[in-house]
């Protein structure tokens, strides 16, 4: 019987979907376990080959723990808010939720066809209401939170309006806004209703604020540093500004440092963990206050050295500090405005990573140091931060690199205050060996004794504290998008109102157009109907608002990872349309037990749903504070992307430097064979590859090639003569025209990429006629034209093919190229697995299956074994790669020993059902089981099949050998001894002399002497 896997994996998705094998209970005698895959974005491209990596290894886990007798939780759904739907949605006017639906259903169809043991009933979809209702009820309870230091825990609103009520607020320790006055509980009492919520929002674990945000004008919205990549949009490439705007922020700072502590209970990659440590940024040292001359206003820096406060020459703040607009000087406001433009255009991610370039402007104005009383310089400089500390530094040349190159450029003082240390080259950060000079009573300290005594010192004049400052900042909530969550939020005299939790969710309004509106606002403005009448408690038409019951709702949505915080927690509970999750739900499946997902998630879902988790737990809605037990990132399928290379000819300006990109009649496409580009040489630049004096030689070689380009120079409309160039493009094309020896089809080519290629395209050939792209292995992308698509492998090789070769490629963690070719060898060995079977997949084979009943021999009980032991071990260490060539050893020793066995092939079955449970399950039936194999139990490693009984001794005669003899391991020295000068081969060596002596290690050698 032929194995046509096509018809086998179409019956048993079918099987799986129909009978639910993989839904799991809330309720069951049996131990939980929690697998969880990052869920996808549905976008319209579909999966590759490369997306299912992490799914496979999943899959494997939870189908083996349910061997094991566990009960799994193994759910799937989709992250199906983002910026991408909205964008297409811009361009084609079609509604978000309409291509949303389309992608999910391709994604559904190619999620199922890789025979995935999901518990769809399970699903969640981020952009439902029903899902997003519980998103917006954790807000509110967010919202009406505050973080209590004494307690180290957010508490309910209320119980600090109590506090505010009987004491004021002197007494209170929160995470808050800096610069809260003092008021007493008389003071409370006064104050109005409006004011009373301005001073809460500034306690309150998400509030409005003026908030420094990335801004893409081209994009209408604000976008996460994880966004922006080498400073424009990751979405488009559009351009990025730094731009005040009162955005909602939440106080994940709150929780800067039981971040940190929780991070050494995770079984997390430490990679990711050093990635979480450093993005929260812990650093000890002191606040420092400089007043600023000639004004009221003072400067307050947090430093690490506050040993080194004798060596600031110049304060620095950032382009964006309040102050700055304040302070400056008539006469240095002009060159300070150009500045702060023209640092608007860098994100923050540049500026960070941006250590060679130096810039700044002088204010004009002056600190005064807080022990000295000297003037000190206040200059700006990108590198300092605004949302950074307190968006101010001391500047210490002396002691910070950055400080010194800033210094040496601007030509500012570079005092030292270090014993025994040159700083004419660099500057000196060792703090170990810091001796302290020119400091006045700081004068011969090392570095921990003389910041004891600064921070002392500071105190005691009023100019500073000790403190602990993070890196972390609070997140901003907000964003300027239509396809996302709305917020459950109305103003009433300005002031941010939550809905009442029984009239969740609010829900997306229709809109025309998903830009924003002609005056700037967020495309929600578009809406029509979209305010809230109090009264009815429902969402009206706007013309209402002037009705004394009606208010305007707001206007953003919330950002993309919203939706991603708390979805492993919804699907405990999914279909519960009273509360987030039923308390019997969330006390039966605590937490995931193995989550798996892309490291690039580090500093943004992964430490937002930290934040959430420990908030959720604080309020006593979750067992646990953090929701992953163990995380495993998996590696990445590269593509083996193809090249080609374009030469574009056009016009040189005049001073024979600039392209001017004007094509010439006839051939603006020229595609040149790769082994052929070196002939003509090849100069990069930021823009691909672009000659500047060698155009005549390219245009010869191109007017050799080319018949219809005439003229090495051009005349323009004004008669003046321009030189022809020619720029050189290195261009991603289509892997799927291809062909295996790295030539194009280029008769293909017009047709499968007319995107690619603007106009006419001429081929240049190499001299034996073949046109040969550059191959180059990369990430996996449809902006690559490197992707595989799964359909055509799981038509043409089916879907346990395709598993358990991406499972062999190697390690989980580790990226590895994919190769369509190398498929074939796993296609292979499941052929080979089918025929083991034969007995009972074919009904003439009636002796052999007689046979099968059979006890097996001794070497397939021992393959057997060996087997089990290395798979179950392979799928505990996640060594999937180990595990499928353990298989292909397994089934290679069996075919060769002809086992028909049932005691051997049942349980073979089993080993082989994680990694590829479409034939798994087919053989099972045919051994006659009318049950899944999915809850089969694991079958059990015993020693003893393994363990060796004898041993092949070699006979060695004055140290050389002559023979082997097969002897049981349980003989004694002497019993060894005597069989082997029994054997006749000793009698023949010996020839009737008696050996001097005879040495016997057991289980090793023996040695026949004399």
């Amino acid at each position: 019987m032929q194995y046509n896997f096509n018809e086998i994996e179409a019956k048993w998705q079918k099987y799986w979907a129909e009978n639910q094998t993989f839904k799991a209970e809330n309720n069951s005698e049996k131990e939980k376990f929690y697998v969880l895959d990052m869920f996808p974005y549905p976008s319209g491209a579909g999966l590759h080959v490369g997306h299912p990596l992490g799914y496979i290894a999943s899959d494997i886990y939870a189908r083996y723990k349910r061997h094991k007798g566990f009960n799994v939780l193994h759910p799937q759904g989709y992250d199906s808010f983002g910026l991408p739907a909205e964008q297409y949605a811009i361009q084609t006017g079609q509604h978000p939720a309409i291509t949303t639906a389309a992608n999910i259903k391709t994604y559904r169809r190619q999620l199922d066809q890789l025979g995935f043991s999901f518990d769809w009933s399970r699903e969640v979809r981020t952009s439902s209401p029903e899902y997003y209702k519980w998103t917006q009820w954790i807000f509110i309870q967010i919202f009406n939170s505050w973080y209590n230091t004494d307690t180290d825990k957010a508490e309910d609103i209320d119980t600090l309006i109590s506090v505010f009520e009987a004491e004021g607020n002197a007494n209170v320790n929160a995470v808050c806004d800096d610069d809260i006055a003092i008021f007493s509980a008389e003071d409370w009492t006064n104050f109005s209703d409006v004011e009373k919520q301005e001073i809460l929002l500034r306690y309150r674990l998400t509030y409005l604020a003026d908030t420094e945000v990335n801004w893409c004008p081209a994009l209408g919205t604000v976008l996460a540093n994880d966004e922006i990549v080498n400073g424009v949009s990751e979405r488009g490439g559009h351009p990025v500004v730094r731009k005040k705007m009162t955005q909602w922020s939440m106080r994940i700072s709150a929780y800067a440092q039981r971040l940190l502590d929780g991070l050494d209970k995770l079984d997390w990659p430490q990679p990711l963990k050093d990635s979480q440590t450093n993005w929260i940024g812990r650093s000890q040292g002191a606040s420092a206050i400089f007043n600023v001359k000639d004004h009221e206003e003072k400067i307050e820096v947090f430093t690490t050295r506050p040993d080194t406060i004798f060596g600031v020459s110049f304060m620095t703040l950032a382009p964006e500090h309040e102050l700055v607009g304040r302070i400056t000087t008539a006469e240095q406001k002009a060159e300070v405005e150009a500045y702060i433009e023209a640092t608007a255009k860098r994100s923050e991610r540049d500026r960070m990573a941006d250590v060679k370039t130096i810039s700044g402007a002088f204010t004009g104005a002056y600190a005064e140091h807080p022990f000295t009383k000297e003037p000190i310089p206040i200059w700006i400089g990108d590198y300092v931060l605004a949302g950074y500390g307190t968006g101010a530094v001391m500047s210490v040349p002396c002691g910070d690199q950055r400080d010194f190159d800033f210094a040496k450029h601007f030509n500012i003082d570079i005092p030292n205050v270090f014993e025994g240390v040159d700083i004419f080259e660099e500057a000196f950060a060792d703090k170990e060996k810091t001796v302290i000079a020119n400091s006045d009573f700081l004068n011969g300290l090392p570095y921990k004794k003389a910041m004891k005594l600064a921070i002392y010192e500071l105190e005691k004049i009023g100019h500073g504290e000790g403190k602990i400052n993070y890196r972390l900042r609070d997140a901003v909530f907000s964003r300027q998008r239509y396809w996302g969550e709305p917020f459950p939020v109305y103003y009433v005299d300005g002031m941010p109102q939550m809905i009442a939790k029984e009239h969740l969710p609010i829900e997306l309004p229709e809109v025309e157009k998903y830009l924003p509106t002609e005056t700037g606002e967020p495309p929600l403005g578009n809406a029509e109907v979209w305010a809230w009448d109090t009264v009815a408690n429902k969402v009206v038409n706007n013309s209402e608002i002037n009705n004394t019951t009606v208010f305007p709702l707001e206007l953003n949505t919330m950002p993309g990872w919203a939706g991603s915080s708390q979805y492993f927690n919804r699907y405990m509970d999914p279909h519960n349309s009273e509360e987030i999750f039923s308390k019997d739900a969330i006390n039966y499946w605590q937490d995931v037990d193995l989550y798996i997902g892309g490291s690039e998630h580090a500093t943004g879902h992964l430490l937002y749903s930290r934040f959430w988790q420990k908030f959720m737990f604080d309020k006593g809605l979750v067992p646990k504070d953090e929701f992953a037990k163990k995380l495993i990132n998996q590696g990445m399928i590269t593509g083996t992307s193809a090249f080609v290379y374009q030469i574009i000819p056009g016009v040189m300006a005049t001073d024979n430097s600039l392209f001017m990109g004007k094509p010439i009649t006839g051939c603006s496409n020229i595609l040149v064979s790769a082994d052929m580009i070196d002939l003509i040489g090849r100069e990069p630049n930021a823009f691909g590859y672009l000659e500047t004096n060698k155009s005549k030689p390219i245009f010869d070689f191109v007017k050799s090639k080319i018949d219809n380009i005439d003229e090495y120079y051009y005349k323009d409309e004004n008669n003046i003569v321009h030189e022809l160039g020619f720029k050189i493009l290195r261009l991603h094309f289509d892997v799927n025209v291809v062909l295996g020896d790295n030539t194009l089809d280029t008769n293909f080519v017009q047709n499968s990429n007319k995107s690619r290629l603007k106009d006419d395209v001429a081929f240049v050939y190499n001299d034996e006629g073949k046109f040969i792209v550059e191959r180059e292995v990369e990430k996996m992308s449809k902006s690559k034209y490197n992707v595989v698509n799964p359909d055509a492998i799981c038509e043409e090789y089916g879907a346990d093919s395709l598993r358990l070769y991406e499972m062999f490629l190697g390690p989980l963690e580790q990226s590895k190229p994919w190769n369509t070719a190398g498929i074939t060898g796993a296609h292979g060995f499941l052929k080979k697995l089918w025929k083991l079977y034969t007995p009972f997949l074919d009904e003439a084979a009636i002796a052999e299956r007689s046979q099968s009943e059979e006890e097996p021999s001794k070497e397939s009980w021992k393959t057997l074994h060996k087997t089990i032991k290395k798979v179950e071990e392979d799928i505990e260490n996640f060594s999937f790669n180990t595990s499928v060539s353990t298989f292909m050893i397994c089934v290679n020793e069996l075919s060769a020993q002809k086992c028909v066995s049932r005691k051997v092939l049942e349980p073979l079955a089993i080993l082989v059902s994680p990694y590829a449970p479409h034939i798994a399950e087919e053989l099972w039936s045919k051994l006659g089981h009318t049950d899944s194999i999915a809850t089969a139990p694991f079958p059990k490693f015993e020693e003893k099949y393994i363990k060796e009984s004898d041993k092949e001794y070699p006979i060695s005669f004055n140290g050389k050998m002559k023979f082997t003899m097969q002897l049981s391991l349980d003989l004694s020295k002497d019993e060894i001894e005597a069989a082997v000068m029994a054997h006749e081969k000793t009698q023949q060596q010996l020839a009737g002399r008696t050996p001097k002596k005879v040495i016997v290690v057991p289980g090793k050698i023996v040695n026949i002497v004399g």
